[in-house]
């Protein structure tokens, strides 16, 4: 799989972490940034990896910012992507079972790398199961064609 990934000042600690963990599961990954401690506004990377997920040139993506909040608002706006924020487990695993989430964003202020590696870890794992969760995912989707 390929991954799009990119972070806020506030997500870059755990980036590395992240990406390291995807690498050695055998995933590709494009980082979109930011790679400084600096300032920045977290929309212009959240629309990065959204656009990459959108465009297919992408699979997947990860992003990090303090709560993992914002990145998720940003993400939404792309009309082919599902951004969730996730702070535990059991909702990585519901995310991707029920709705088939495509953008994985966590707060590196919210949890620890121990728990996020874990969460990653579960995400990956997991797998759409279609059937009566296809035709939630539907609706969900055909609303942001609207």
């Amino acid at each position: 799989m390929h991954y799009a990934v990119a972070c806020d000042h506030g997500g870059l600690p755990l980036k590395a972490v992240l990406v390291a963990e995807l690498e050695a599961q055998g995933h590709q990954v494009t980082d979109f940034g930011t790679n400084t401690p600096d300032s920045v506004d977290y929309p212009d990377y959240a629309i990065r990896v959204a656009r990459e997920v959108e465009a297919g040139r992408a699979d997947m993506g990860l992003l990090l910012c303090g709560t993992g909040l914002g990145m998720a608002l940003a993400a939404n706006r792309a009309a082919a992507v599902r951004a969730v924020t996730v702070s535990e487990s059991f909702s990585a695993r519901m995310a991707r079972e029920h709705n088939n989430a495509n953008i994985l964003c966590l707060g590196a202020r919210v949890v620890g790398s121990g728990v996020a590696v874990e969460i990653l870890r579960i995400w990956l794992s997991s797998e759409f199961q279609g059937g009566r969760h296809q035709r939630r995912v539907d609706k969900i989707m055909e609303a942001a064609d609207r």
